[in-house]
């Protein structure tokens, strides 16, 4: 029989082949794993922080089981939520919980994370302090703690958090004073600390911040200028709930991007307005109700002109309702309820076509038509009015 001609095999070279095994295994292996063992050990301690018992079995932190690696890629079974893993799949990038209720700590040992970007604990039941090794955390850009039980101070660490772009720690037992530390946080936006159990002054506040929320919490003394120093990008600032007193100056409501503005129940005396530089401002709304103001009602806010939203609700104002609040064409509701203001009010707010809700009821008001929604609730009796203004009549 006639033979065949036959190619003879090519002999691989070792360390070819070698490598292309190498190739094949970290490329193609279904659980694939380069998680840095100080990530994983971070992760191993934060879970044990955490009661056992409040970890449901259809929750994130029930599939983190660490006989597997972390960033194994593809993760079908295990960790399969709460965590986000670098690129190149080498570090944690993200702590994300779920709310299921967890209870426990947050370790120290979170620190180990440095490459953390986020993380959020929200609406669970963690509980005593927050670590202050929590600064370690260099590039961390969103702190989200809100919602829980944490306890003690905001520690002055924080200020080590040079890359956080947004805190949330509101609805906590936060106590003590705010870190005078916080204008280090030079990349802070937004800052919540409301509903907690601070005290103290007002410091100097991060220089870039867009919005600032401190409702509900013990803070008391005066609004000071320097702690507003140099906010020009500031749109919303809510300090309603506390118990901040005195005066609160002109330049409060000429910070250049101010737009929402809530400071009711509150204990301050008095309100100084002026009028806008060349009559431009993004003010939209004002909350100053439920304080101790005295005097008159300011006709400045009129100057205005985006201003749709005004209360000066149960204060201790007196004298007329200023003409200048109806004629304004962007006021869209006006609460002036439960102070001493006396007189007629404006005419056009009765006006078929009136725009403006809101309230002037519980006032000394003459020729309030009780028939009017603006006019509720009815005005205080003519005696009450008489001793307000030292048993004279009203108008």
């Amino acid at each position: 029989m006639e033979k065949k001609n036959q190619t003879p095999c090519k002999k691989q070279n070792p360390v070819s082949v070698f490598n292309t095994l190498c190739f094949l295994f970290l490329h193609l292996s279904p659980s694939q794993g380069l998680t840095f063992p100080q990530d994983i050990s971070a992760l191993k301690a934060f879970k044990a922080a955490i009661k056992p018992t409040s970890i449901p079995s259809w929750s994130c932190l029930a599939s983190w089981d660490f006989a597997t690696d972390p960033c194994a890629v593809p993760r079908r079974t295990h960790f399969t939520c709460g965590v986000v893993c670098s690129v190149d799949s080498t570090r944690i990038t993200q702590i994300t919980l779920d709310p299921a209720g967890y209870s426990g700590q947050l370790t120290p040992l979170v620190s180990q994370l440095t490459q953390l970007t986020n993380l959020d604990l929200s609406d669970n039941k963690f509980f005593g302090s927050i670590p202050s090794s929590i600064s370690s955390l260099r590039s961390l850009q969103i702190l989200i703690l809100k919602s829980n039980s944490f306890s003690g101070s905001i520690p002055d660490s924080v200020a080590g958090l040079q890359s956080l772009e947004s805190m949330d720690l509101s609805h906590n037992s936060l106590s003590g004073p705010l870190p005078n530390t916080l204008n280090s946080l030079a990349s802070l936006r937004r800052l919540d600390l409301s509903y907690n159990e601070l005290t103290g002054f007002l410091p100097k506040l991060p220089h870039n911040l867009l919005e600032l929320a401190l409702k509900g919490n013990s803070l008391s003394g005066y609004i000071s200028k320097s702690s507003f120093d140099g906010l020009t990008q500031l749109e919303v600032v809510e300090l309603s709930e506390n118990s901040f007193t005195g005066t609160l100056g002109a330049w409060f409501f000429l910070l250049p991007s101010l737009q929402q503005v809530d400071l009711a129940n509150n204990s301050f005396t008095r309100v100084e307005i002026s009028k806008p530089p060349g009559g431009n401002s993004d003010l939209v709304a004002v909350n100053l109700g439920f304080n101790k103001i005295e005097g008159n009602a300011s006709a400045s806010f009129a100057d205005y002109p985006l201003l749709s939203s005004l209360s000066l609700r149960y204060n201790r104002l007196r004298g007329a309702i200023p003409m200048e609040y109806s004629k304004t064409k962007s006021l869209r509701r006006l609460f002036l309820d439960g102070n001493f203001l006396n007189g007629k009010p404006p005419s056009e707010f009765f006006a078929d076509k009136t725009s403006v809700s809101g309230s002037l009821g519980d006032n000394c008001l003459e020729r309030c038509p009780g028939s009017c929604q603006l006019c509720s609730p009815p005005q205080k009796s003519n005696a009450d009015c008489k001793q307000a203004y030292g048993g004279k009549p009203r108008s």
